[in-house]
């Protein structure tokens, strides 16, 4: 099997480190959403966005895989890539250690700062609010896991299966442990960084010679 070769098992880690960067930050993501939330709710609210995040992972690996074959689409999906590398960048530059202390506490139901209420200082808001705010994030994130996945996987459809299920596990299994990892190890989610920056300047580059060799330039 190709996860056996030198280059399949280097592909397999990078799956694996942005499978496990981007699941902790779609949790961290849920988790706050749901944070100004009581109890009952909140805990609704989670399960909600965690079944949310799989459906989605998986329609949009059925429809990345087609999209890459496309001429052009590559490119697109590395340039996407490249906002998502950004936008992680500043998040991690910036630190919120508030926000990220009211997701775990939403998540995993304790009172962590000794404030007397679980996530005491998240804004409060109706399940709706809650509900829309965690589908749009998930919409975004699962796009951004899909495309990592696939581009770092391109040329092995297998890791591309092992990287939709290992995502999926992560989110439905082990999502509230990920995101208290990250929180204490920052320098785990810049190496997913980094690895998802690689990425998507191997998108491009490889995006770039299809349309050349298609005639386009």
């Amino acid at each position: 099997m190709e996860i056996f070769t030198y280059d399949g098992f280097i592909v397999l880690l990078q799956v694996l480190a942005i499978d496990l960067v981007l699941a902790g930050d779609n949790a961290i993501v849920i988790g706050l959403a749901a944070a100004g939330l009581p109890k009952d709710l909140r805990n609704k609210a989670i399960l909600i966005g965690i079944l949310a995040a799989t459906v989605l992972r998986i329609i949009f690996a059925l429809m990345t895989t087609v999209l890459m074959g496309i001429t052009g689409l590559l490119i697109a999906g590395g340039i996407l890539l490249l906002w998502v590398c950004w936008k992680m960048w500043r998040e991690l530059r910036a630190g919120h250690h508030d926000e990220a202390v009211a997701a775990e506490e939403a998540l995993t139901g304790t009172d962590l700062d000794a404030s007397g209420r679980v996530s005491a200082k998240a804004p409060r808001k109706t399940f709706a609010q809650a509900a829309w705010q965690i589908v749009i994030a998930d919409v975004s994130m699962s796009l951004d896991n899909v495309l990592a996945v696939a581009g770092a996987a391109k040329d092995h459809p297998t890791i591309l299966v092992i990287g939709l299920a290992v995502s999926i596990a992560l989110m439905g299994l082990a999502a509230t442990f990920i995101a208290r990892l990250l929180n204490k190890h920052r320098w785990i989610a810049y190496v997913g960084l980094a690895i998802i920056f690689y990425v998507a300047l191997k998108m491009i580059y490889e995006g770039w010679h299809d349309v050349a060799a298609a005639g386009y330039f």
